[in-house]
Protein backbone atom coordinates (compact mmCIF):
# COMPACT_ATOMS: atom_id res chain seq x y z
CA UNK A 1 0.00 0.00 0.00
CA UNK A 2 1.38 3.40 -1.23
CA UNK A 3 1.61 5.56 1.95
CA UNK A 4 -0.26 8.40 2.27
CA UNK A 5 0.89 12.29 1.32
CA UNK A 6 1.40 14.31 4.50
CA UNK A 7 -1.31 17.39 4.19
CA UNK A 8 0.22 20.21 4.56
CA UNK A 9 0.00 22.62 8.24
CA UNK A 10 -2.75 25.16 7.38
CA UNK A 11 -1.01 26.74 10.58
CA UNK A 12 2.46 26.63 9.11
CA UNK A 13 3.94 25.89 12.54
CA UNK A 14 3.49 22.55 14.59
CA UNK A 15 1.60 23.74 17.44
CA UNK A 16 2.33 23.11 21.13
CA UNK A 17 -0.51 20.43 22.43
CA UNK A 18 -0.89 18.91 26.20
CA UNK A 19 -2.37 15.79 27.23
CA UNK A 20 -4.50 15.73 30.22
CA UNK A 21 -4.61 12.48 32.25
CA UNK A 22 -1.44 11.48 29.96
CA UNK A 23 -0.97 8.21 32.39
CA UNK A 24 -4.11 6.51 31.94
CA UNK A 25 -4.87 4.08 28.97
CA UNK A 26 -6.44 7.02 26.99
CA UNK A 27 -4.01 9.00 27.36
CA UNK A 28 -0.87 6.94 26.95
CA UNK A 29 -3.00 6.62 23.40
CA UNK A 30 -2.86 10.15 22.81
CA UNK A 31 1.02 10.20 23.42
CA UNK A 32 1.78 7.57 21.26
CA UNK A 33 -0.15 9.67 18.22
CA UNK A 34 0.85 12.68 18.71
CA UNK A 35 4.72 11.76 19.47
CA UNK A 36 5.52 12.13 15.94
CA UNK A 37 2.60 14.69 14.69
CA UNK A 38 3.68 16.93 11.79
CA UNK A 39 1.10 19.49 12.83
CA UNK A 40 1.00 19.55 16.86
CA UNK A 41 4.14 19.19 18.98
CA UNK A 42 3.41 17.48 22.36
CA UNK A 43 4.66 20.19 24.50
CA UNK A 44 3.86 19.03 28.02
CA UNK A 45 1.75 15.87 30.05
CA UNK A 46 -0.09 16.15 32.62
CA UNK A 47 -1.99 14.17 35.88
CA UNK A 48 -4.40 15.75 38.68
CA UNK A 49 -2.79 13.64 41.15
CA UNK A 50 0.53 13.30 43.08
CA UNK A 51 2.38 11.70 40.26
CA UNK A 52 2.87 15.56 39.17
CA UNK A 53 6.45 15.92 40.86
CA UNK A 54 8.02 12.69 38.67
CA UNK A 55 9.13 12.54 35.12
CA UNK A 56 6.47 10.59 32.66
CA UNK A 57 8.39 7.40 32.42
CA UNK A 58 8.54 6.91 36.37
CA UNK A 59 5.05 8.12 36.45
CA UNK A 60 3.53 6.03 33.48
CA UNK A 61 3.12 2.31 33.14
CA UNK A 62 3.91 2.27 29.36
CA UNK A 63 0.91 -0.28 27.50
CA UNK A 64 1.39 1.16 23.74
CA UNK A 65 3.05 -1.55 21.33
CA UNK A 66 5.34 0.49 20.82
CA UNK A 67 8.23 2.09 22.55
CA UNK A 68 7.81 5.07 24.63
CA UNK A 69 10.43 7.48 23.08
CA UNK A 70 13.01 8.69 25.50
CA UNK A 71 12.47 12.59 25.00
CA UNK A 72 8.81 12.07 26.25
CA UNK A 73 9.64 9.94 28.90
CA UNK A 74 12.30 12.14 30.35
CA UNK A 75 9.68 15.15 30.18
CA UNK A 76 8.75 16.68 33.54
CA UNK A 77 5.14 15.59 34.24
CA UNK A 78 2.92 18.37 35.02
CA UNK A 79 -0.09 18.49 37.61
CA UNK A 80 -3.64 19.36 35.51
CA UNK A 81 -3.22 23.62 36.75
CA UNK A 82 -4.07 25.79 33.85
CA UNK A 83 -1.04 26.66 31.25
CA UNK A 84 -0.07 28.29 27.85
CA UNK A 85 -1.20 26.00 25.33
CA UNK A 86 -3.36 26.43 22.37
CA UNK A 87 -4.70 23.08 22.93
CA UNK A 88 -5.30 20.67 25.21
CA UNK A 89 -6.66 16.87 24.31
CA UNK A 90 -8.02 15.56 27.44
CA UNK A 91 -7.84 11.67 28.38
CA UNK A 92 -9.28 12.92 32.09
CA UNK A 93 -11.87 10.77 34.26
CA UNK A 94 -15.27 11.41 33.91
CA UNK A 95 -15.56 12.18 37.29
CA UNK A 96 -12.34 15.18 37.84
CA UNK A 97 -12.73 16.09 34.00
CA UNK A 98 -15.51 19.12 34.67
CA UNK A 99 -13.81 21.70 36.63
CA UNK A 100 -10.54 20.47 35.07
CA UNK A 101 -11.48 21.53 31.42
CA UNK A 102 -13.47 24.59 32.44
CA UNK A 103 -10.26 25.75 34.27
CA UNK A 104 -8.10 25.48 31.22
CA UNK A 105 -11.23 27.09 29.04
CA UNK A 106 -11.39 30.05 31.09
CA UNK A 107 -7.46 30.13 30.62
CA UNK A 108 -7.35 30.57 26.77
CA UNK A 109 -7.24 27.05 25.55
CA UNK A 110 -8.91 24.62 23.39
CA UNK A 111 -9.80 21.52 25.07
CA UNK A 112 -10.59 18.85 22.90
CA UNK A 113 -11.81 15.74 25.26
CA UNK A 114 -13.10 12.20 25.21
CA UNK A 115 -14.82 12.53 28.88
CA UNK A 116 -18.16 12.65 28.86
CA UNK A 117 -18.57 15.71 31.49
CA UNK A 118 -19.63 18.14 28.66
CA UNK A 119 -21.01 15.91 26.09
CA UNK A 120 -24.52 17.04 26.24
CA UNK A 121 -23.93 20.66 27.42
CA UNK A 122 -26.22 22.59 24.80
CA UNK A 123 -23.15 24.97 23.71
CA UNK A 124 -20.82 22.79 23.47
CA UNK A 125 -19.56 20.80 20.23
CA UNK A 126 -20.24 16.94 20.18
CA UNK A 127 -18.21 16.45 16.92
CA UNK A 128 -17.10 13.82 14.18
CA UNK A 129 -15.50 15.18 12.00
CA UNK A 130 -16.95 13.32 9.08
CA UNK A 131 -20.45 13.43 10.34
CA UNK A 132 -21.50 17.31 11.91
CA UNK A 133 -18.47 19.40 11.58
CA UNK A 134 -20.24 22.25 11.19
CA UNK A 135 -20.78 21.47 14.79
CA UNK A 136 -17.80 23.15 16.04
CA UNK A 137 -19.45 26.47 15.13
CA UNK A 138 -21.31 26.19 18.46
CA UNK A 139 -17.91 27.48 20.06
CA UNK A 140 -18.78 31.32 19.44
CA UNK A 141 -22.02 30.77 21.66
CA UNK A 142 -19.96 28.56 24.04
CA UNK A 143 -17.40 31.94 24.26
CA UNK A 144 -20.51 34.46 24.20
CA UNK A 145 -21.92 32.89 27.03
CA UNK A 146 -19.35 31.80 29.26
CA UNK A 147 -16.56 34.36 28.85
CA UNK A 148 -13.67 31.97 27.76
CA UNK A 149 -10.96 32.67 25.44
CA UNK A 150 -10.91 28.93 25.04
CA UNK A 151 -13.31 26.90 24.63
CA UNK A 152 -14.58 22.61 24.88
CA UNK A 153 -15.31 20.59 22.09
CA UNK A 154 -16.20 17.39 22.77
CA UNK A 155 -15.77 13.91 20.62
CA UNK A 156 -18.84 11.10 21.37
CA UNK A 157 -18.61 7.83 23.62
CA UNK A 158 -16.21 5.03 22.17
CA UNK A 159 -19.46 2.98 21.11
CA UNK A 160 -21.20 6.22 19.51
CA UNK A 161 -18.92 6.51 17.20
CA UNK A 162 -18.88 3.65 15.58
CA UNK A 163 -22.41 3.33 15.50
CA UNK A 164 -22.89 7.03 13.95
CA UNK A 165 -20.42 6.40 11.62
CA UNK A 166 -22.62 3.89 10.31
CA UNK A 167 -25.94 5.52 10.67
CA UNK A 168 -24.51 8.96 9.05
CA UNK A 169 -24.71 8.14 5.28
CA UNK A 170 -28.20 5.91 6.17
CA UNK A 171 -29.73 9.07 7.97
CA UNK A 172 -28.68 11.25 5.11
CA UNK A 173 -29.67 9.08 2.60
CA UNK A 174 -32.99 7.72 3.28
CA UNK A 175 -33.62 9.19 7.35
CA UNK A 176 -33.05 7.55 10.74
CA UNK A 177 -36.05 7.30 12.29
CA UNK A 178 -35.46 4.31 14.73
CA UNK A 179 -32.53 2.48 16.00
CA UNK A 180 -31.82 -0.76 17.78
CA UNK A 181 -28.54 -1.38 18.95
CA UNK A 182 -27.07 -4.43 21.04
CA UNK A 183 -23.20 -3.67 21.72
CA UNK A 184 -20.45 -6.11 22.37
CA UNK A 185 -17.49 -3.75 23.71
CA UNK A 186 -13.80 -4.72 24.25
CA UNK A 187 -12.33 -4.56 27.54
CA UNK A 188 -10.31 -1.81 26.83
CA UNK A 189 -12.93 0.73 26.96
CA UNK A 190 -13.01 0.24 30.71
CA UNK A 191 -9.41 1.43 30.98
CA UNK A 192 -6.79 0.16 33.15
CA UNK A 193 -7.04 -2.42 34.69
CA UNK A 194 -10.48 -2.48 34.02
CA UNK A 195 -12.33 -5.31 34.14
CA UNK A 196 -11.03 -8.07 36.64
CA UNK A 197 -10.05 -11.22 34.43
CA UNK A 198 -11.99 -13.64 36.28
CA UNK A 199 -15.07 -11.81 35.55
CA UNK A 200 -14.91 -11.55 31.71
CA UNK A 201 -12.46 -14.30 30.63
CA UNK A 202 -15.37 -16.79 29.16
CA UNK A 203 -18.22 -14.74 29.80
CA UNK A 204 -20.07 -11.52 29.37
CA UNK A 205 -21.59 -8.74 31.25
CA UNK A 206 -24.33 -7.24 30.35
CA UNK A 207 -24.40 -3.87 31.81
CA UNK A 208 -21.80 -0.96 31.55
CA UNK A 209 -22.55 1.81 33.67
CA UNK A 210 -24.58 4.33 31.65
CA UNK A 211 -23.21 3.29 28.36
CA UNK A 212 -26.75 2.64 27.03
CA UNK A 213 -27.59 6.03 28.41
CA UNK A 214 -25.39 7.88 26.23
CA UNK A 215 -25.28 5.98 23.43
CA UNK A 216 -29.11 7.14 23.03
CA UNK A 217 -28.33 10.53 23.59
CA UNK A 218 -25.51 11.29 22.00
CA UNK A 219 -26.20 9.79 18.48
CA UNK A 220 -29.45 12.28 18.62
CA UNK A 221 -27.09 15.08 19.10
CA UNK A 222 -24.29 14.07 16.35
CA UNK A 223 -26.76 13.17 13.87
CA UNK A 224 -29.24 16.66 14.62
CA UNK A 225 -28.72 19.78 12.64
CA UNK A 226 -26.81 23.04 13.31
CA UNK A 227 -28.78 26.35 13.05
CA UNK A 228 -28.24 30.24 14.45
CA UNK A 229 -26.39 28.90 17.06
CA UNK A 230 -28.30 25.34 18.03
CA UNK A 231 -27.67 22.30 17.82
CA UNK A 232 -31.24 20.17 17.51
CA UNK A 233 -31.09 16.92 18.35
CA UNK A 234 -32.57 14.24 15.82
CA UNK A 235 -35.54 12.78 16.13
CA UNK A 236 -34.62 9.44 16.60
CA UNK A 237 -35.86 6.43 18.67
CA UNK A 238 -32.89 4.58 20.09
CA UNK A 239 -32.97 1.81 22.11
CA UNK A 240 -29.29 0.26 23.47
CA UNK A 241 -27.81 -2.71 24.92
CA UNK A 242 -24.34 -2.36 26.27
CA UNK A 243 -22.49 -5.42 27.21
CA UNK A 244 -18.88 -6.28 27.94
CA UNK A 245 -17.08 -9.04 26.29
CA UNK A 246 -13.64 -10.82 26.10
CA UNK A 247 -11.99 -9.05 23.21
CA UNK A 248 -8.64 -6.32 24.21
CA UNK A 249 -10.13 -3.90 21.29
CA UNK A 250 -12.82 -3.42 18.85
CA UNK A 251 -16.42 -2.21 19.27
CA UNK A 252 -19.03 -4.54 17.29
CA UNK A 253 -22.44 -3.23 17.35
CA UNK A 254 -25.86 -5.77 15.98
CA UNK A 255 -27.68 -2.95 14.55
CA UNK A 256 -31.67 -2.59 13.19
CA UNK A 257 -32.87 0.23 11.81
CA UNK A 258 -35.53 2.16 11.17
CA UNK A 259 -36.20 4.48 8.39
CA UNK A 260 -38.69 6.94 6.94
CA UNK A 261 -38.18 6.02 2.83
CA UNK A 262 -37.71 2.67 1.72
CA UNK A 263 -34.88 1.08 0.97
CA UNK A 264 -33.04 -1.86 -0.02
CA UNK A 265 -30.07 -3.47 1.61
CA UNK A 266 -28.53 -2.75 -1.76
CA UNK A 267 -29.49 0.43 -1.25
CA UNK A 268 -28.02 0.53 2.02
CA UNK A 269 -24.74 -1.04 0.68
CA UNK A 270 -24.26 1.44 -2.43
CA UNK A 271 -24.53 4.56 0.11
CA UNK A 272 -22.55 3.33 2.99
CA UNK A 273 -19.86 2.14 0.04
CA UNK A 274 -20.17 5.48 -1.28
CA UNK A 275 -20.04 7.50 2.01
CA UNK A 276 -17.23 10.20 1.34
CA UNK A 277 -16.60 13.05 4.40
CA UNK A 278 -16.09 16.62 3.24
CA UNK A 279 -13.34 17.80 1.30
CA UNK A 280 -11.96 20.19 4.18
CA UNK A 281 -12.26 16.96 6.68
CA UNK A 282 -11.02 14.62 3.38
CA UNK A 283 -7.54 16.46 3.99
CA UNK A 284 -6.81 16.18 7.43
CA UNK A 285 -4.02 14.32 8.30
CA UNK A 286 -6.22 11.49 10.66
CA UNK A 287 -8.43 11.52 8.44
CA UNK A 288 -8.76 7.39 6.81
CA UNK A 289 -8.77 7.22 2.63
CA UNK A 290 -12.17 5.35 3.64
CA UNK A 291 -13.77 6.87 6.78
CA UNK A 292 -16.35 3.29 6.32
CA UNK A 293 -15.30 0.13 4.85
CA UNK A 294 -18.70 -1.95 3.34
CA UNK A 295 -17.67 -5.79 4.06
CA UNK A 296 -19.67 -8.22 1.90
CA UNK A 297 -18.14 -11.31 3.63
CA UNK A 298 -20.86 -12.78 5.49
CA UNK A 299 -18.73 -13.33 8.90
CA UNK A 300 -17.03 -10.13 8.69
CA UNK A 301 -16.12 -7.59 10.15
CA UNK A 302 -14.66 -9.40 13.65
CA UNK A 303 -12.30 -7.35 15.57
CA UNK A 304 -8.99 -8.84 15.67
CA UNK A 305 -9.25 -8.64 11.25
CA UNK A 306 -11.02 -5.78 10.82
CA UNK A 307 -9.88 -3.09 13.58
CA UNK A 308 -6.84 -1.36 12.45
CA UNK A 309 -8.51 -0.75 8.99
CA UNK A 310 -7.44 3.00 8.06
CA UNK A 311 -5.17 2.66 10.94
CA UNK A 312 -7.56 2.16 13.49
CA UNK A 313 -10.02 5.39 11.84
CA UNK A 314 -11.76 3.39 9.61
CA UNK A 315 -15.48 1.78 10.46
CA UNK A 316 -16.39 -1.12 9.14
CA UNK A 317 -19.88 -2.10 7.87
CA UNK A 318 -21.04 -5.31 7.12
CA UNK A 319 -23.90 -8.20 7.13
CA UNK A 320 -26.28 -5.88 5.61
CA UNK A 321 -29.50 -7.35 5.01
CA UNK A 322 -33.32 -6.97 5.72
CA UNK A 323 -34.94 -6.94 8.65
CA UNK A 324 -37.89 -8.56 9.66
CA UNK A 325 -38.82 -6.11 12.74
CA UNK A 326 -37.88 -2.70 11.56
CA UNK A 327 -36.50 -1.87 7.92
CA UNK A 328 -32.50 -3.12 7.49
CA UNK A 329 -30.06 -4.75 10.07
CA UNK A 330 -26.03 -4.84 9.70
CA UNK A 331 -23.49 -5.08 12.17
CA UNK A 332 -20.50 -2.27 12.84
CA UNK A 333 -16.81 -2.72 14.08
CA UNK A 334 -14.51 0.07 15.26
CA UNK A 335 -11.69 0.61 17.49
CA UNK A 336 -12.43 1.69 20.35
CA UNK A 337 -9.18 3.03 21.56
CA UNK A 338 -8.58 5.32 17.91
CA UNK A 339 -11.87 6.13 16.57
CA UNK A 340 -13.54 6.29 19.54
CA UNK A 341 -10.81 7.63 21.59
CA UNK A 342 -7.14 9.70 20.64
CA UNK A 343 -7.54 9.01 17.29
CA UNK A 344 -11.15 10.75 16.78
CA UNK A 345 -9.65 13.68 19.12
CA UNK A 346 -6.86 14.41 17.35
CA UNK A 347 -8.57 14.49 14.01
CA UNK A 348 -10.74 16.90 15.92
CA UNK A 349 -8.19 19.43 16.77
CA UNK A 350 -6.93 19.03 13.25
CA UNK A 351 -10.18 20.29 11.97
CA UNK A 352 -10.15 23.27 14.58
CA UNK A 353 -7.17 23.72 12.66
CA UNK A 354 -7.72 23.33 9.51
CA UNK A 355 -10.85 25.67 10.20
CA UNK A 356 -8.74 28.54 11.49
CA UNK A 357 -9.84 28.63 14.58
CA UNK A 358 -6.36 27.54 16.28
CA UNK A 359 -3.80 29.47 14.74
Amino acid sequence: MTPRPVPPNPARRRIPVAVLGATGAAGQGFVRLLAEHPWFELAAVAVPDHHADQSYGEAVRWRETTPLPDAIARRSLGRCDPFDVPIAFSALDDAMAGPIEEAFARAGTLVVTTASAHRMNPVVPLVMAEVNPDHVDLLTRQRQERGWRGGIVAIPNCAAAGLVMALAPLHRAFGVERVFVTTMQAVSGAGYPGVASLDILGNVIPFIGNEEEKLERETRKLLGEYASGVAREARIVVSAHANRVPVEDGHTASVSVGLSRRATPADAERVVAAYRPAAAVAGLLSTPERPIELERRPDRPQPIRDRDRGLGMTVTVGRMRACPLLDLRFTVLSHNRIRGAAGGAIQLGELLVAQGIVA
